[in-house]
């Protein structure tokens, strides 16, 4: 059985039990299940309602620790659907068990009004943490980082230190890495546990900690923070402000999310769709609708420029019909190659593999490999141009072939260089805008070539 199968059972019994006011057998099923699992389940059953009342009602039976973990793992639409239903004091309980991130996302999720009502219930401190982390600009480092750490100010021995990270632990996200302060807040080095655990007891941790260490600022975009992480393969990253405080950290696994993020958010500009606020089974029709068409539309209108190719060789068309047989062929060979090409500069780009400084180097490199593409491919589609219409017109669809690839590969590797140079997401040049492009293009290639060639 597949655990989507799975969690469809449980949620069938727990909505029996819940139903059925079995308040013991829901308690001990949720007690069985990690929070990302009955994050989805109760997710699955509030998309099935009209209203959230059955949801908040499974959430009742879980323990507020395990409420606020569970809520954590929702998508952020839903959040906030559940968010708008509990009351202040049962949201505000939430948010105070949740991590600081998450916590700050939540509230980022809320209306002016309700987020003022809750500030209005906080204690100073939390208050202004909340505030600070709410206010960093989103796609930051700032805005991921969490304020759940250890840290040890400087001078501290090593049971000084240990006695820091037991008081500061139950409350830390992760406890593998602690962060050493200065007087002022400022990064000073960094320790591991393992390192502080078996050092000499009258060891001062000035002399045992790492001087050099890698940061990031609060206004990093949060790709770098996340490719600075798998560079270095960190548990966390710490975060300091102007002054090199040190002001939060971004623990591994959201740096993962934020590569699921961006890595979603690319294929789906790749298609050129919009980026779109949960998952696709959850967007509103209308969101969904709007997302697709503008590109389609304007692709619409790029493809009149192929038919008015079609039109203006008519009469090499009229003359010699059997090249109307290899146009979809050879026009979709181009756009496969184009889009290759792109997708893996456009990859490329993300990851930072490569840079406008290698565009020379690789146009090179593509050249040479898209023309072996285009004679391989023009090698397999010869015989059959021999056999629809002779040696002139497998000629025609040989040399087309070579062409038409060896462009659309150029252009599909060119594009995105282009338009990062322009501002814009690169991403944006993958398979349809690129496609449309070589289509119009391979048409007065192909028909521009068969009219030299066979002279009609």
């Amino acid at each position: 059985m597949s655990l989507t199968d799975i969690l469809n059972t449980h949620r069938a019994t727990l909505c029996q039990a819940l139903a059925e006011e079995e308040s013991e057998r829901a308690t001990a099923l949720l007690s069985e299940l990690r929070s990302a699992d009955i994050a989805e389940i109760l997710g699955a059953v509030l998309s099935e309602d009209e209203e959230p009342s059955r949801t908040l009602a499974l959430m009742e039976y879980l323990p507020l620790e395990r409420r606020a973990s569970m809520l954590g793992h929702l998508p952020g639409d839903t959040q906030r659907v559940l968010a708008e239903a509990m009351s202040d004091e049962r949201l505000l309980l939430t948010l105070e068990e949740m991590g600081s991130d998450e916590r700050a996302d939540l509230f980022n999720l809320l209306d002016e009004d309700r987020r003022q009502s809750l500030l209005r219930r906080m204690a100073r401190r939390e208050r202004q943490e909340l505030k600070r982390l709410a206010s960093y600009e989103e796609g930051t480092a700032g805005a991921i980082m969490t304020t759940d750490y250890v840290a040890i100010p400087s001078g501290m021995t090593v049971p000084q230190a240990m006695m820091r990270v037991r008081q500061t632990a139950p409350d830390a996200e992760t406890v593998y890495q602690l962060y050493i302060i200065d007087g002022h807040g400022r990064l000073a080095g960094t320790l591991s546990l393992r390192q502080l655990m078996v050092a000499p007891p009258g060891e001062q941790i000035d002399e045992l900690m790492i001087r050099d260490v890698i940061h990031t600022s609060v206004d990093e975009a949060q790709e770098e923070v996340a490719r600075i992480v798998a560079r270095y393969d960190l548990l966390a990253l710490p975060v300091v402000d102007g002054d090199e405080r040190l002001v939060g950290i971004v623990t591994h696994d959201d740096a993962m999310d934020v590569v699921e993020s961006e890595a979603t958010e690319d294929i789906h500009k790749g298609m050129s769709i919009g980026t779109l606020e949960g998952g696709v089974s959850r967007v509103p029709l209308w969101s969904l609708y709007r997302k697709r068409v503008t590109w389609l539309v304007l692709l619409v209108f790029a493809n009149l420029f192929s038919g008015a190719g079609i039109a203006y060789f008519e009469e090499t068309i009229a003359a010699q019909v059997a090249l109307v047989f290899f146009l979809p062929l050879l026009i979709g060979s181009g756009g496969n190659a184009g889009a290759q090409a792109a997708t893996l500069m456009v990859r490329g780009m993300a990851t930072g593999d490569v840079g406008i400084k290698d565009w020379g180097k690789l146009m090179g490199r593509e050249m040479l490999v898209a023309g072996s593409l285009g004679l391989t491919m023009a090698l397999a589609v010869a015989p059959i141009g021999v056999m629809r219409g002779g040696e002139a017109l497998a000629l025609v669809v040989a040399m087309s072939m070579v062409t038409i690839v060896l462009f659309g590969s150029l252009l599909g590797m060119c594009l995105p260089f282009l338009l990062d140079h322009l501002g814009w997401d690169p991403a944006t040049a993958s398979a349809p805008l690129v496609t449309t492009l070589i289509d119009a293009s391979g048409v007065l290639i192909y028909f521009g070539i068969a009219t030299t060639i066979l002279g009609t």
